[in-house]
């Protein structure tokens, strides 16, 4: 028996509704589900799941991007041609906006918040003059600094008095080559340091790791970073200590002390009437540089590949004439700058990049200080 003689004589037979009809039909009422923020969470639930699954295409707007519909027309309002207009860039947006307001809490008044007595309130007070007085309290605890005047007479009193002189730098380059299964381990730091290749370490290298250690340990003066991002000063201090390396124990300046001189206009004062000797990839357009205002040159030694073959380029080095020697050679410029200083009795300098702009190249990826 078909539906209709199963209901009986005048029912009305049923009348087949569409997917769409349907959909309305079930749409909740109430201004708290209504079907615009119903979809709105809808969209921003698979648009989770989507980035979460790695999906390459988050939904219809693939990497934010909006694709015109069939007869052209955008399916977002505003200019399509940014990804900012679209629904997914706006979702990024509030998505951003509200997150880097609960980190700002999180990092700043959350953490005071933590702190402060229950039984008192402290009108007017920031979290910027809490931590400035809190600077002023451990001020004495700090370990000074040395500037660029006082770095410039130390180096003027060592190439006067030919007394052997090591200035290097440690960025986070260095800081990542010497963390090596101390503080993380090798495949964390290949993660954090894709560029460490380029500056002179292939992770995994313990060998690496403990020479630049011991370079450090031995370094007449040591430029460390002022920042305090993670792979930084925190970072600094956490691998000095994996290596038994108290900071009191050495002479410290900013690692930027390289362009500090430079700026200050140090550098014409230091190379005047002495033999220069350049070493690094950069060693050759360097030297061409200065001899073309007037530096006398003795030497180029380059390029240096990486801290496999630092003592090779140290040993190549040592054999020049030389009273000032400035080593652009990644991280390698660190075990040879101490290494030159304590076989020659003579001054080496970490230059870093700087040799690339003296020489006016074009920079490459610096490692950050």
């Amino acid at each position: 028996m078909n539906a209709r003689a199963e209901a009986g004589p005048g029912a009305v037979p049923a009348v087949r509704r569409s997917r769409k009809a349907k959909r309305r039909h079930r749409r909740p009422a109430g201004p708290g589900l209504a079907r615009p923020e119903a979809k709105g969470r809808a969209f921003a639930r698979g648009f989770v799941r989507r980035l979460a699954s790695g999906s390459r295409k988050p939904g219809r707007f693939g990497r934010g991007k909006l694709r015109p519909s069939p007869k052209g027309k955008r399916k977002a309002n505003g200019d399509s041609s940014n990804p900012r207009n679209s629904a997914t860039g706006r979702q990024w947006e509030k998505a951003y906006g509200k997150g880097y307001l609960q980190g700002y809490y999180d990092g700043g008044e959350g953490i005071l918040e933590a702190r402060l007595p229950a039984d008192a309130v402290f009108p007017n007070v920031t979290v910027e003059s809490v931590i400035a007085a809190g600077i002023a309290a451990l001020r004495p605890q700090g370990l000074p600094l040395l500037g660029p005047a006082f770095v410039y007479e130390e180096l003027e009193r060592a190439l006067t008095g030919g007394i052997p002189y090591s200035l290097v730098r440690l960025g986070d380059g260095e800081l990542l080559a010497m963390a090596q299964e101390t503080v993380m381990p090798a495949e964390e730091v290949a993660r954090l340091g894709p560029f460490l290749s380029y500056a002179g370490v292939n992770v995994p290298d313990p060998q690496a790791r403990d020479e630049l250690a011991e370079a450090v340990r031995r370094a007449s003066v040591v430029g460390v970073p002022l920042s305090r991002k993670p792979l930084f000063q925190p970072l600094l201090f956490k691998v000095w200590q994996a290596h038994g390396i108290r900071p009191d124990s050495v002479r410290l300046t900013s690692s930027t002390i390289n362009y500090s001189l430079d700026e200050e206009g140090y550098w014409p004062k230091l190379m005047s009437g002495r033999r220069i000797l350049a070493v690094g990839n950069a060693a050759e357009p360097l030297a061409r540089a200065l001899r073309k205002q007037g530096v006398q040159v003795t030497a180029a030694v380059g390029p240096v590949g990486g801290m496999n073959d630092w003592e090779r380029a140290a040993r190549e080095a040592a054999g020049c004439p030389f009273d000032l020697a400035l080593v652009a050679a990644g991280i390698a410029a660190v075990p040879i700058c101490v290494r030159l200083a304590e076989t020659t009795g003579k001054v080496a300098v970490d230059f870093g990049h700087l040799a690339d702009r003296m020489a006016g190249l074009r920079e490459g990826p610096e490692i950050r200080r």
